[in-house]
């Protein structure tokens, strides 16, 4: 593939994707460990340091991708920590959030949008099954595309289901980055709000050729799905560290 592209995962669902010559950070969570409330009163949030100073973070972004604004991945430190003026696309749902928050160069994007010779797709998901969909909202995904790179399915919080499957088989992504923390909303113990080591199995079976980056694990108290009990799934069904890569924060995936 192109050179210097790549996936660094920051923090549970925080990324800076080198594609196309731009840096472009995704879905920032900033806070200090223990900062936030606990979910489930396990331990606070996020239960980790950010690898990385805020500074390092956001210097030189050129794009700030979010795919909604639940505060695990949009808050009020990116918020805070981020030029007001730098350009950021988000989901119709958000488009007064990012207003409110005066982002001058905030767009919102309905299905596509081109920037810099980069075909940005909004994609869509379910942040969960049954009642507890209604609680949490709506949430999308986006896909990358651009001459001479990868092209990058960025899923988002969403659970397996049929948006997601028709995604991949419309955009036949290379790369496919899925949130796979298993997270429990409280109350709503039987229906998991992201994918699990099941149905990352299910997605990685209907992947085609893509290679699987699975982050958004072990950084807050109501995901239950681990890096271990990932990796553990994924060799009794035969998937190797060639299909499915899971960084450790801090970590940068050539692709």
């Amino acid at each position: 593939m192109a050179m210097n592209t790549s996936i660094q995962l920051i923090r549970n669902a925080a990324l800076i994707i080198n594609y196309a010559g731009k840096k472009i950070l995704v879905d920032p969570m900033l806070a200090p460990k223990d900062a936030y409330d606990s979910f489930t009163g396990a331990a606070r949030n996020p239960m980790v340091d950010l690898p990385l100073s805020v500074e390092d973070i956001t210097k030189d972004i050129d794009l700030v991708l979010v795919t909604h604004t639940h505060r695990d991945h949009f808050d009020p430190v990116a918020s805070q920590a981020l030029d007001k003026s730098v350009k950021l696309i988000n989901q119709p749902a958000d488009d007064a959030y990012f207003k409110n928050e005066q982002f001058i160069n905030a767009e919102t994007v309905e299905e596509s949008t081109v920037w810099n010779g980069i075909s940005i797709y909004r994609t869509g998901g379910e942040h969960g099954s049954g009642e507890v969909l209604k609680l949490m909202g709506t949430v999308s995904g986006f896909v990358l595309k651009a001459e001479g790179q990868p092209t990058i399915y960025i899923v988002g919080d969403s659970i397996w289901m049929p948006l997601v499957a028709q995604s991949i088989e419309q955009f036949k992504p290379d790369y496919i980055v899925i949130n796979s923390g298993g997270a429990i909303w409280p109350g709503y113990e039987t229906t998991p709000i992201l994918m699990e080591e099941t149905q990352t199995m299910q997605l990685i079976k209907e992947s085609g050729n893509a290679k699987i980056i699975a982050v958004h694990m072990e950084a807050l108290d109501h995901c239950h799905t681990t890096r271990a009990s990932l990796r553990q799934k994924a060799s009794e069904h035969n998937i190797g560290d060639d299909k499915l890569i899971i960084p450790a924060n801090g970590e940068t995936v050539i692709l």
